[in-house]
């Protein structure tokens, strides 16, 4: 017996192409039925039963009982955050197909990552808030947080978000997480998943109908280059 945390279990669980592919079209935060993520993974829905009962009892997805259907959410944002981090660390993807070709280029210009902003798009977002000194790095003994400056705070406020945590809430605020396809830092916590909700608000973000892929609107083009300088 040995005293390290035996992390064979979970990467035996996300192992397998079928799981994999059910843990990364979870990854917007969706609950998505048992047939469509079988569709998804090009499996029978018996085959996608099985695989969905593993990573259930592992403790990587939950499941809802809606009449005769089930629907599977990632567990947590930190499992978001284990795939989006394994995914930026994998070999690139071999395009096969002009719609697979159209797909990757969708999810690489702006998406969701479970409920913050990835891809190109987050980013900017992100670098833009640090250019701004809006947020600032942590240093080695401060965690992997981004800090918010009180200029930040100021202007987070003023922009419609509130950054309120329930008492006792050990949620990150202001995450770095590592983005697959820009190989940089984009934003997420409760301030990422703040942002994206503003900016839907606004009409300045859409999120694409049965897609992680985001549409940014000629307004949200047009706000982002005013308040802070990203060009899209």
């Amino acid at each position: 017996m040995n005293a390290y945390p035996n992390i064979t279990v979970i990467a035996s669980l996300i192992a397998d192409t079928s799981r994999s592919i059910f843990l990364s079209a979870l990854l917007d935060g969706r609950a998505l039925p048992a047939g469509e993520l079988a569709y998804m993974a090009a499996v029978s829905p018996q085959t996608a039963s099985n695989h969905l009962a593993k990573l259930v009892t592992g403790g990587l997805l939950e499941v809802e009982q809606q009449g005769r259907h089930r629907y599977y959410r990632l567990a947590n944002e930190e499992i978001a955050d284990l795939i989006e981090k394994m995914a930026s660390i994998a070999p690139a993807v071999q395009v096969r197909s002009l719609k697979q070709s159209n797909q990757l280029q969708q999810l690489s210009y702006a998406r969701t990552c479970y409920s913050h902003l990835a891809g190109k798009l987050g980013v900017l977002l992100c670098e833009a808030l640090l250019k701004r000194g809006y947020l600032v790095e942590p240093e080695e003994t401060q965690g992997k947080d981004y800090l918010i400056t009180e200029e930040g705070s100021q202007w987070f406020s003023s922009f419609g978000i509130k950054l309120q945590l329930k008492p006792g809430s050990r949620r990150a605020i202001a995450r770095k997480c590592l983005d697959w396809s820009e190989r940089r830092h984009h934003l997420s916590g409760l301030l990422g998943e703040q942002l994206v909700q503003r900016l839907l608000e606004l009409n300045w973000i859409r999120q694409k109908t049965g897609s992680r892929s985001v549409e940014v609107t000629e307004a949200g083009k047009s706000g982002l280059y005013e308040l802070l300088d990203i060009s899209l």
